[in-house]
């Protein structure tokens, strides 16, 4: 049986599958992946429906948010990536003032439902993430894992994922994320 995911990138035409899988079973639908992202207005957001409002408001204006993994035609995984300049500050990251705001792109977070969960799904979202931050002219991407043990931030990822795939440690973001990051040449 293949453990492939076919993977596009999020926008108004997968809002549906974008919905159905945050307030799926086990979704992510308390925080619908706002928690880290920079806004102008509901400062708060603590309220549910704003930041389900707020991310469909990014997605509808063609912003880059992330991607959505398919298996056997269903949305089944999330993975939050996008120009690291359209999260907040507080995120993390290191030479954020040297970096040109379109060159770095974040990876902030992952989601696979429970059921498929050891089927390398995160890894392969890297990997899509990867080619999505390039072809949209990252030069960098980063992300924030977390060590295997870590009693939080585990939708970040874990270090040992990050590390198999090319990424090197650059600092760390509090307690305990870490900052990874990796190069992204150009493909010939």
């Amino acid at each position: 049986m293949s453990n492939l995911l076919t993977v596009f990138p999020v926008n108004s035409s997968r809002w549906d599958d974008f919905y159905s899988l945050f307030e799926g079973r086990g979704g992510p639908k308390s925080c619908w992946c706002m928690i880290w992202r920079s806004f102008e207005t509901s400062p708060d957001m603590t309220d549910k429906a704003a930041r389900r409002a707020a991310m469909q408001q990014r997605i509808i204006s063609n912003n880059p948010v992330g991607l959505l993994g398919y298996f056997e035609g269903a949305a089944v995984a999330w993975c939050s990536v996008a120009p690291r300049a359209t999260f907040k500050k507080t995120l993390g990251g290191v030479n954020a003032d040297s970096d040109t705001e379109e060159s770095v792109w974040s990876l902030t977070c992952f989601f696979v439902k429970r059921e498929l969960r050891g089927r390398s799904f995160s890894a392969q979202l890297i990997d899509a993430a990867e080619d999505y931050a390039r072809a949209n002219g990252a030069k960098v991407i980063e992300a924030y894992p977390v060590d295997p043990n870590s009693p939080s931030y585990r939708f970040s990822g874990f270090v040992p994922m990050f590390e198999a795939r090319g990424f090197r440690k650059a600092g760390a973001a509090g307690a305990r994320r870490n900052v990874f990051r990796k190069g992204l040449e150009a493909l010939v």
